[in-house]
C-alpha cells in the first residue's frame, strides 16, 4: 500500500489548457508558463497548435490526440504521467472537451490517481452566450446535431427546451439546421455568432427564419455556434 502511495506522488500532472478560438492574444499567462513547462503537449490538431506555440516561442513537444487515435495514444499518455512527466491536453481551440475527446484521457488519469489540474480560458460556448443577448442565466448545451441518426428525435426534445439553447454547426449544413429547426421550434429568436474573435467576427441577431434566409443568401463560412431562444412559457390565465 504504502509504496504504491508513493509510486502516485511521483506521477505528473494533466493539464486541461485552454488556447484562443481565433485571436491568439486570448490566452492567459498561466495557460503559456503550462505550455511551455510541461514535458509534453496532446493537441487535437497538431498543426494548429504549432501555429501558437511558434507565435510565442514555444519549443514544448506535440503529439497528437483525436477521436481516431484517442485509445492507443490515451495508453500512451497515461503511462508517460505515470512515469512523473507532466503533460498539457489542448483543443483545436478554445476549452478543451467541448466536442472533443477529453473524457477518456481524463477519465483514465483518474482512474490511475493522476492529479488533473485545468487551467480556464476561452470558450466559443460562452463568448456566443455572452453577447446574444438571450437569457444565460439557464441553458443546454448539445455540441453539433447527429447528421441522421437521432436528428429528428432531438430537435423535436429541444422543441420542449424552456432553456436557452447552445448549437454547434458547421457553414455548409447552417442553412439546412436553421429551416428544419425553424419548422420544429417555432419561428424563435435566435443568434448566429460565426469566427468569434477572428477578423471577420460576426453576430447575427433575428429569428431562426430570417436566419435561414441570410444563410441562404450569403452562404456563411467559419465557425458557428448558434444560441436559441427557450420555449416560450404559457401565461397563466
Amino acid at each position: 500500500m504504502h509504496s504504491e502511495q508513493r509510486e502516485r506522488d511521483q506521477s505528473g500532472t494533466l493539464y486541461i489548457v485552454s488556447t484562443p478560438i481565433g485571436n491568439l492574444e486570448d490566452i492567459t499567462r498561466r495557460s503559456l508558463e503550462t505550455l511551455n513547462r510541461v514535458g509534453l503537449i496532446a493537441a487535437e490538431d497538431t498543426r494548429r497548435t504549432r501555429i501558437l506555440l511558434n507565435h510565442y516561442s514555444i519549443q514544448t513537444s506535440l503529439s497528437s490526440y483525436n477521436s481516431y487515435n484517442q485509445a492507443k495514444k490515451g495508453k500512451q499518455f497515461i503511462t508517460r504521467l505515470l512515469q512523473g512527466d507532466d503533460l498539457a491536453l489542448v483543443s483545436d481551440a478554445g476549452t478543451p472537451g467541448i466536442s472533443d475527446p477529453l473524457y477518456h484521457l481524463v477519465r483514465a488519469a483518474l482512474d490511475e490517481k493522476i492529479t488533473v489540474i485545468s487551467t480556464p480560458g476561452p470558450s466559443a460556448l460562452l463568448g456566443a452566450l455572452t453577447v446574444s443577448g438571450l437569457p444565460v442565466d439557464r441553458f443546454v448545451f448539445e455540441g453539433f446535431l447527429p447528421r441522421k441518426k437521432g436528428r429528428k428525435r432531438l430537435i423535436e426534445e429541444l422543441a420542449e427546451e424552456k432553456r436557452t439553447i447552445v448549437l454547434f454547426e458547421s457553414p455548409h449544413r447552417i442553412e439546412k439546421t436553421l429551416i428544419e429547426l425553424s419548422k420544429t421550434l417555432g419561428n424563435r429568436p435566435a443568434v448566429l455568432a460565426r469566427e468569434l474573435t477572428k477578423v471577420y467576427e460576426e453576430v447575427i441577431r433575428g429569428t431562426l427564419q430570417e436566419l435561414a434566409s441570410i444563410a441562404g443568401e450569403r452562404k456563411l463560412k467559419g465557425e458557428i455556434t448558434l444560441v436559441i431562444s427557450g420555449r416560450p412559457r404559457k401565461k397563466e390565465k
